[in-house]
């Protein structure tokens, strides 16, 4: 990744007792766990790190967490509440193209993080005082100005990521901030409507104040995300002046001339990710009330196994991806993330058999997937349009969940959860269909997507000796 060179020194395991002074021009030795190159300072930052996700993570899915709430307080339909799902992802089919640009250019990496951590924050505030003064309006305002920060900051967690930490350090850092922003997302599915259970005892009704309190007692988390954006800053800062090193870069270099040179192997990639992630979010964000309605679950049953997708994905996903490395075939281990959800779908939508069983197998498809999708695009495009390529791959995958919430919503208005399932299916047979012509594309054309994982070091050995 772009500006890992000039990151090493950072990293590097320097005698703390060799360096001089704190940055403050004050002679003296830095003990180990306010060194910036010793690996006990570095935890510390690490720390910071992983949480700086979290409340945005845990505030993306309140709207699902309270989705019986929110309709019957808001007086809203279906297609209304999925509206605020879609609103979150309006400004990120564009910010995906211009949030590195933003970080690298304009605000730098410290001051960018703390302005999107603060857009993530005001966004929930507006957002849980639009229920307050009982105004969806002002609520799907909030949502565009959280969703404004939320992957923004999440490029920014990864460059500080990139900045602090390299090699097999990088991908435990990378497995423990998804492991946290996993554990936001659960905690906030099995929390929040406890939450609102007892501000309803409090306030002796439920209604949108009741509401609003909730979502705001919610923006807590993403106030304590702001302050951890804010010692980072610190830290790093610190960091510049003690081993004089330059500010991280995210290394997403855009130009959007360079689609046209995209090969088809990387356009049926695109087509997988929008056709799978829009079955997967969209799903998770109603399905509360479809535990409720089909399996005759409790509000907190319900809420408990609509996290499971997340729970499963904090411990999973660092286990597959060290599968998927050590095997190699991705494109087959996309197939079988994607036949898995197709079998999950398909038992909830026909049959009544315990649902944690379709709920743990989409939850172990979807980190599979994840772990054996996303590195296929730095198989296919050269180095300098990677930046471009994943930043497209991002703005297309929110342009379709947008739409498809919207789209959800008015189906399961007017045609029920059935009508809805069948609808998912359809889209991951969508995924299904491009990940066949995936592997015959890239069998025809002597692509490496699915080389084993000898066979794949073997020719970067080839490469690397030719380029020589």
């Amino acid at each position: 990744m772009a500006g890992m060179g000039e990151d090493e020194d950072l990293i590097s395991e320097e005698d703390p007792l060799t360096r001089q002074g704190d940055g403050s021009g004050r002679g003296g030795r830095l003990s180990p766990i306010c060194d910036p190159a010793h690996w006990l300072h570095r935890i510390v930052v690490l720390v910071f790190m992983c949480f700086l996700g979290f409340g945005s993570y845990f505030c993306y899915d309140n709207p699902a967490a309270l989705q019986t709430q929110v309709i019957q307080d808001m007086k809203l339909n279906t297609s209304g509440f999925m509206q605020l799902y879609a609103w979150y992802s309006w400004p990120n089919v564009v910010l995906c193209f211009l949030g590195g640009f933003l970080l690298d250019r304009v605000f730098g990496i410290r001051l960018g993080t703390i302005i999107f951590a603060s857009f993530v924050f005001v966004g929930q505030i507006i957002f849980a005082t639009g229920a307050l003064v009982n105004r969806f309006w002002l609520m799907e305002a909030g949502r565009f100005v959280f969703g404004i920060g939320g992957e923004s900051l999440a490029v920014a967690q990864n460059t500080y990521a990139v900045n602090w930490f390299k090699g097999k350090e990088l991908n435990l850092v990378f497995g423990l901030q998804l492991s946290m922003a996993r554990l936001g997302s659960t905690v906030n599915m099995n929390i929040m409507g406890w939450v609102y259970d007892r501000i309803k005892d409090l306030m002796g009704s439920a209604g949108p104040s009741t509401l609003g309190i909730a979502l705001m007692i919610g923006a807590t988390t993403c106030l304590f995300s702001l302050m951890c954006a804010v010692t980072l800053g610190y830290f790093d800062r610190r960091a510049e002046r003690i081993l004089n090193k330059e500010q991280g870069k995210t290394g997403e270099v855009i130009k959007l001339t360079d689609v046209k040179d995209f090969p088809l192997q990387l356009w049926l990639i695109f087509i997988i990710c929008v056709s799978y992630y829009v079955a997967i979010f969209p799903f998770i964000g109603l399905g509360q009330v479809f535990f409720i309605e089909k399996f005759d679950f409790s509000p907190a049953q319900a809420r408990a196994i609509n996290s499971v997708v997340y729970i499963i994905s904090a411990p999973a996903s660092p286990v597959l991806g060290f599968l998927v490395d050590r095997t190699g075939r991705n494109v087959l281990w996309v197939a079988c993330a994607i036949l898995a959800t197709l079998t999950a779908h398909m038992m909830l939508a026909f049959t009544f058999w315990n649902p944690w069983i379709a709920m743990c197998l989409m939850g172990l498809a979807y980190s599979l997937l994840a772990c054996a999708l996303w590195p296929m695009v730095s198989f296919v495009v050269p180095e300098h349009q990677l930046g471009t390529a994943y930043g497209f791959m991002q703005s297309i995958q929110n342009l379709g969940l947008a739409l498809i919430a919207m789209a959800a919503g008015a189906i399961l208005d007017n045609r029920g959860y059935l009508f809805l399932e069948v609808f998912f299916c359809a889209c991951i047979c969508m995924a299904l269909i491009a990940a066949v012509m995936l592997y015959l594309v890239n069998l025809l054309r002597g692509g490496d997507l699915n080389l084993s994982a000898s066979a794949r070091a073997e020719l970067q050995k080839r490469e690397s000796a030719d380029s020589e």
